[in-house]
């Protein structure tokens, strides 16, 4: 029952989206075992310690999901023209970021909660949260109806989100959901008198000026007693965090993926196909319009 709602929800999301986008092609980005966790052991390892804290109730769960899933992987891939993104060592945010960036002339909109993609939006670039009908856009945040989100804090209207702000931020603060540590614990937005901010340090970005270096060059000592600068720690976060700085040797391996992967396909009687998947968990109201379902599964890459 569970299985059969999320897939309801999925299949209503992905309809929702490609008529309130005016969408014309699906792109499917899965996850594989991240890279990060090489070059970076403590990478996520906070959610391997939830997981291992499931009772054996939610372990089944998380099984059945895990089988349901490379059920619905099989579809999306074998039954339908979407194009279906994946590799061993690549998280979907490479893979979302690596598609963007190789398709700088189209507009894209990500449908995902996730704030790390807030560093992509641009003029081209949007993000739908279904979760809270929202769409990030270079202009502000928008409700469902296209009128303007107001953040209950201030009253107004919510301010678009600055990009390069934002993930400066996290590259300096770290991510607490990844287990990637700060760089500079305790650290201020805006500075004293006596001690410089993320603001100043950011507006200094360009020039590497005074507030930079007096930010990047601070040192500070851990519980373990090991010494820390700044710079080192911010580096290796960009290197984490930046979904346009992965090392060469992973920008490679998102451009093959995108090449192999994002060639035009050509299968037939996809609605039937959907009906077919949503037997298996009792979607039947899916079922009873599966040609309205079915559209947005069809579209070919390219768009001619």
């Amino acid at each position: 029952m569970k299985v059969g709602m999320a897939f309801h929800i999925t299949f209503n999301s992905l309809k929702k989206a490609w008529n309130d986008f005016d969408a014309d092609h699906i792109v499917f980005c899965l996850e594989g075992r991240s890279w990060r966790k090489d070059v970076y052991e403590p990478y996520k390892r906070n959610r391997q310690a939830a997981r291992d804290a499931l009772t054996e109730a939610q372990q089944e769960e998380e099984k059945v999901f895990w089988e349901t899933f490379d059920s619905f992987r099989d579809f999306i891939t074998n039954k339908t023209n979407c194009t279906v993104l994946q590799h061993d060592e690549l998280e979907a945010d490479d893979l979302i970021a690596g598609w963007v960036q190789h398709h700088p002339n189209d507009d894209h909109a990500i449908i995902s909660t996730d704030g790390d993609f807030t560093q992509l939006i641009s003029p081209t670039v949007c993000q739908y949260n279904g979760v809270s009908n929202t769409t990030i856009t270079h202009e502000g945040y928008f409700d469902d109806k296209g009128k303007r989100v107001v953040d209950k804090k201030t009253g107004k209207d919510k301010l678009a989100p600055n990009p390069q702000w934002a993930l400066f931020q996290k590259c300096v603060r770290g991510d607490t959901s990844d287990n990637v540590f700060s760089a500079y614990p305790g650290v201020r937005s805006k500075g004293t008198r006596n001690k410089v901010g993320l603001e100043e340090a950011f507006n200094d970005m360009q020039t590497k000026g005074y507030s930079w270096n007096n930010l990047m060059l601070q040192r500070w000592v851990d519980h373990e007693g090991n010494e820390h600068r700044v710079l080192d720690d911010y580096n290796r976060n960009v290197e984490l965090c930046d979904l346009t700085a992965q090392p060469q040797y992973i920008k490679d391996k998102i451009y093959n993926t995108i090449v192999e992967n994002a060639q035009p396909k050509n299968i037939p009687q996809v609605g039937l196909r959907l009906m077919k998947f949503c037997a298996l968990y009792d979607m039947q109201r899916i079922t009873d319009n599966a040609q309205a379902y079915a559209e947005p599964l069809q579209a070919r890459y390219p768009v001619l």
